[in-house]
C-alpha cells in the first residue's frame, strides 16, 4: 500500500506547480545563477590570442583536453575566466576528505557538527584558492610556452592570469553554495551539468556533419543514439536500485494503551556515492596535463610522457581511471553512511533486523550488506565509464557521448527533479495544514431565539 506522502506526489500537477510561489524564485534563481555562469564562459583572459588559441584547440580537442573543456562548459577552448571551473574546488573537496580519516583534527571538527561542518568548509576553500592558484601558474606558463598565444608575456601576464581565473573558481564556488541554499539542487553539480548540456547541441551537429561528409555511415550513427539511450536508461534503472534491510519494532506500552509492533525498511542505494567517483577521477587526471596541453610539448620530458600516457583509451589511463572510481565509491559511501551509527539508533528506538542481535551484529551485518552491494555499484560505474571511453577510442566520437557524461547528467536530472518534487509535497503539506487550522479556528455561531 502506498503512503500518504507518494499519494500525494501522486496527485502533483500543473496547477500545483503554478500555486508554489517558492518554489518558481528557487527554479528562477537558479536559471539566473547558471546563466550568469555560462556568460563567463564567453569572456576571454587578457592578453590572449583567441583565434590562436582555437586554431591549436582543435587539434588537440580529442584528447584528454576535450574532458577538461567538456566540464568547463566549452571555456577552456575559448580560455574564459572561468576556465578552471569548479575543478580546483572539487580536488580541494577530495584532499580534505582523504584528510578527515588520517587527521584527528578534522575527524574532530566533523563529530563537533554544523560548527564542525563549518570550519571543514573554510579549510576547503582555503584549499580551494591554493590549487586554482597553482594550476592557473602552470596555465599561464603554457600559454608563454605557446607560439603567438600571448601578445606581451612576462611577470605581468602571468599574475593577470592568476588572479583572473581564480577569481573565476573562488567566484563559480561562491555561486554553487548559493544555488544550493537559494535555489534548487546541488549548485556545484548543476554547474558542472550546465556545462555538459551547453555543450552538446555542438556535439550533435558534428556528429550529424561527419555522416554527411561520409566519416561515419547512417548506420554507425543510429548505433551511437541507440547505445546512449540504452545506457541513460541502464543508469536510470542502477541509480534507483536499492536494497531494503527489514527492521522490526516490538510492541509497546505507552500509559494504559498496547501499541502493536510495526515493521520498515532500511533503504541502501547500489549507488549510494553517486556521481562523485567520476568527478573525483576526471579532476585528478586532469591536474597534471593542465599546463602541457597549452604549451605544445614545451613542458618538461616526464610531464609530457605523462600526458601521452595518459591520453584518451590508452591503458593506463583506463587503468588508473577504474582504480580511482572504485576506490572513490568505496570511499564516499563510508563517508555518507555509517554501520555503526545507524546499528546504535536502531538499538535507541527498539528497532533490530530479524535473526540479527542488536548492536554491534547490525552494524556487522549492515556493513556486511553495504560492501557487497557497493561492490556492484563501483562495477555499474566503471563500465558505464570505461565501455564508452574504449568506443571513443576506437571510433573518434564526440566526448559527449560517453559515459561520465551521461552520467552526470542523468544524476543531476534525477536529483534536480527529485528535490522539485519535495518542494511541491512541502507546498501542499503547507496548504493542507492552512486549511485545517482555518477550519479548526471557525468561530461557533450561536443563534438566539
Amino acid at each position: 500500500m502506498a503512503s500518504a506522502a507518494e499519494l500525494l506526489a501522486a496527485n502533483i500537477n500543473l496547477s500545483a506547480f503554478a500555486k508554489a510561489e517558492e518554489l518558481k524564485k528557487r527554479i528562477w534563481f537558479t536559471l539566473g545563477a547558471l546563466l550568469v555562469y555560462r556568460f563567463g564562459t564567453y569572456i576571454p583572459l587578457p592578453g590572449v590570442n583567441v583565434e590562436q588559441l582555437a586554431q591549436i584547440f582543435q587539434q588537440s580537442q580529442t584528447g584528454i583536453l576535450g574532458m577538461f573543456n567538456m566540464f568547463a562548459g566549452g571555456a577552456v577552448g575559448r580560455m574564459a575566466i572561468f576556465a578552471l571551473n569548479i575543478m580546483p574546488y572539487i580536488s580541494a573537496s577530495i584532499i580534505i576528505q582523504l584528510m578527515t580519516t588520517v587527521s584527528p583534527h578534522l575527524e574532530q571538527l566533523k563529530k563537533e557538527g554544523e560548527q564542525g561542518r563549518k570550519t571543514i568548509n573554510q579549510y576547503t576553500r582555503y584549499g580551494t584558492v591554493i590549487l586554482a592558484a597553482l594550476q592557473a601558474y602552470g596555465i599561464a606558463i603554457g600559454l608563454e610556452g605557446g607560439t603567438n598565444l600571448v601578445a606581451e608575456p612576462g611577470l605581468f601576464f602571468r599574475m593577470t592570469t592568476v588572479i583572473t581565473l581564480v577569481g573565476g573558481t573562488v567566484f563559480l564556488m561562491w555561486l554553487g553554495e548559493q544555488i544550493t541554499a537559494r535555489g534548487v539542487g546541488n549548485g556545484i553539480s548543476l554547474i558542472i551539468f550546465a556545462g555538459i548540456v551547453a555543450e552538446l547541441p555542438a556535439a550533435l551537429v558534428g556528429l550529424l556533419e561527419l555522416g554527411r561528409t561520409g566519416v561515419f555511415s547512417t548506420a554507425v550513427i543510429i548505433g551511437l543514439f541507440i547505445m546512449a539511450v540504452a545506457v541513460i536508461a541502464f543508469i536510470v534503472f542502477m541509480e534507483r536500485a536499492q536494497r531494503r534491510l527489514l527492521i522490526q519494532y516490538p510492541k509497546r506500552q505507552m500509559g494504559n494503551r498496547m501499541f502493536q509492533g510495526d515493521s520498515s525498511h532500511l533503504p541502501l542505494k547500489l549507488n549510494s556515492a553517486g556521481v562523485i567517483p567520476p568527478i573525483f577521477a576526471s579532476s585528478l587526471l586532469l591536474l597534471p596535463t593542465t599546463a602541457v596541453a597549452f604549451s605544445q610539448g614545451g613542458g618538461p620530458g616526464w610531464l609530457t610522457d605523462i600526458t601521452a600516457l595518459l591520453g584518451r583509451g590508452q591503458p593506463l589511463f583506463l587503468i588508473l581511471y577504474t582504480a580511482m572510481i572504485v576506490f572513490f565509491a568505496f570511499f564516499y559511501t563510508a563517508i555518507v553512511f555509517n554501520p555503526k551509527e545507524t546499528a546504535e539508533n536502531l538499538k535507541k528506538y527498539g528497532g533490530f533486523i530479524p535473526g540479527i542481535r542488536p548492536g554491534e551484529r547490525t552494524a556487522e551485518y549492515i556493513d556486511f550488506v553495504l560492501t557487497r552491494i557497493t561492490v556492484a555499484g563501483a562495477a555499474y560505474l566503471a563500465l558505464v565509464c570505461l565501455l564508452p571511453e574504449i568506443l571513443i577510442s576506437k571510433l573518434a566520437v564526440p566526448f559527449y557521448f560517453g559515459g561520465t557524461s551521461l552520467l552526470i547528467v542523468v544524476s543531476v536530472t534525477m536529483d534536480t527533479v527529485a528535490q522539485i518534487q519535495s518542494h511541491l509535497i512541502a507546498h501542499q503539506y503547507e496548504g493542507l495544514i492552512k486549511k485545517s487550522k482555518l477550519r479548526g479556528a471557525r468561530p461557533r455561531i450561536v443563534r438566539r431565539r
